[in-house]
């Protein structure tokens, strides 16, 4: 099974893109993650990642598709693959519908996650993040609230507030996407394969794809 998480920051591609991956047992693919392991592996396309990374330009799309390609050709995804926030515009769509049928893998589902604006500004803004360890926390979910106001629960660290999680940048972000990332819906809504999710928690929305999923 191959699928593909669609949503603007903040929707919770990559929770549910966890649970879809402990349900299926296929490996969470985010071209982040990819990007930073083949830096610090030191692949070819690691370095010349790297070196637009440095001069904080982004990544050219020959080079991210490498590294999708690369990361689905490892015995892990034999089964399948959810790709979490990728791609990101139609160039890479297009690129990697060109990948996949040169795998001759087909992919079975694109699943867009739609969230009003102001919740995702309302739930982005809400959350805080430990100094030492990183762990996060969020002021908006009860479940997720530290015992103690400004306090880690973990090491007692402190919690703060990241720049790109205050209400005016989080919206500036939510702009982008539009512009570049909202494209994407009218893109695989033509194919066929769209299926636009909603829900208020996380659990919800991966409960309506499993329903769609038929598992």
């Amino acid at each position: 099974m191959i699928l593909i998480m669609l949503g603007p920051p903040g929707a919770g591609k990559g929770t549910v893109s966890k649970m879809v991956q402990e349900r299926f047992a296929i490996p969470q693919i985010s071209t982040g993650d990819i990007l930073r392991k083949s830096v610090q592996a030191g692949t070819e396309l690691g370095l010349q990642a790297n070196e637009y990374m440095k001069k904080g330009a982004l990544v050219p799309d020959e080079v991210v598709i490498g590294l999708v390609r690369e990361r689905i050709r490892e015995g892990d995804c034999k089964p399948g693959f959810v790709l979490d926030g990728f791609p990101r515009t139609v160039a890479q769509a297009d690129a990697l519908e060109g990948l996949l049928k040169k795998e001759e893998l087909k992919l079975d589902a694109v699943f867009s996650i739609d969230i009003p604006t102001e919740e995702l500004v309302k739930r982005m803004s809400s959350r805080r993040t430990c100094r030492t360890c990183g762990a996060i926390y969020s002021l908006d979910f009860a479940s997720m609230r530290p015992k103690k106001e400004g306090v880690c629960d973990k090491d007692g660290g402190e919690l703060y507030q990241r720049e790109d999680e205050k209400a005016e940048v989080i919206r500036g972000r939510l702009v982008e996407y539009e512009k570049k990332t909202a494209p994407l819906v009218d893109y695989y809504k033509k194919t066929g394969l769209l299926k636009s999710v909603t829900g208020e928690t996380s659990k919800a929305i991966y409960e309506k794809m499993l329903k769609t999923l038929g598992a």
